[in-house]
């Protein structure tokens, strides 16, 4: 696989729309030659910073989607609604969704399969809480999540699906984990995947990639682990200066 590393950046409910489309206007022109770059922001503001990045090297996901294409689902959005605005990402079964929302993991599973029927490429994160982490029950939990949002789902030859390991309880507090760790997390979760999937499946359609306190001094310990393809990036992402310097030093 491509060793080419991705950063999102997962923008939250953290900008109003003024504020998007000046961030996608920043980040328009950022060179990001060796790097590939996806910026997710609310709903309310997808559709203008997907019309400011059109002819960047910039792409956009959505940072949740529902499980049906159409129907009587008040306050939902829909993959293929997404995937008509110009979306090609969407992050899915973030810890946040999980905490406050109730998703499960078979919500998550659901959403999968509507994704990549759809077009989009889902960004499906798993994590564990601290409790679970005191517990001794981490990889436990990690591979129940991948396997139960996982297993059975289609995957098309050219269709790929990214898996975001965030500890959740490092998420916001400014501190990563140790890269060593996260390598070795990153390992249990291909397993899993290999678990469910063929090898050449594994190899050639899924990606794992680290997410939780991020910033440019960070990103290259975690970009540069054999078995990690990129970062999901949360409050650096929020401006110009910083994301630009997770780029570059990507």
């Amino acid at each position: 696989m491509d060793k080419k590393p991705i950063i999102i950046g997962n923008w939250k409910m953290k900008l109003g729309i003024a504020e998007s489309l000046e961030l996608a206007k920043q980040l328009k022109h950022i060179p990001a030659k060796n790097v590939d770059v996806v910026v997710c922001p609310s709903f309310v503001s997808l559709s203008g910073v997907i019309d400011t990045l059109r002819h960047s090297s910039i792409s956009v996901g959505a940072q949740d989607c529902f499980w049906e294409s159409e129907g009587a689902f008040t306050g939902e959005t829909s993959a293929a609604y997404l995937r008509e605005i110009g979306a090609s990402y969407v992050i899915l079964g973030h810890s946040e969704r999980r905490k406050y929302l109730g998703e499960t993991d078979e919500m998550v599973h659901k959403k999968i399969k509507m994704a990549l029927t759809a077009g989009l490429t889902p960004i499906v994160c798993v994590g564990e809480t601290f409790e679970q982490r005191q517990e001794g029950s981490k990889d436990y939990v990690l591979i129940q999540q991948t396997v139960k949002a996982l297993e059975g789902v289609p995957l098309g030859a050219d269709q790929r699906v990214f898996i975001a390991y965030e500890p959740v309880w490092v998420i916001g507090s400014g501190q990563a984990i140790d890269p060593a760790e996260a390598a070795a997390t990153h390992q249990v979760i291909r397993q899993s995947l290999f678990d469910i999937f063929p090898s050449s499946v594994v190899k050639s359609s899924f990606s794992i990639i680290y997410g939780g306190s991020v910033d440019a001094n960070t990103v290259n310990d975690f970009t540069s682990l054999e078995n990690t393809d990129g970062v999901l990036v949360g409050g650096a992402s929020l401006t110009a200066d910083s994301f630009r310097d997770i780029i570059q030093k990507a």
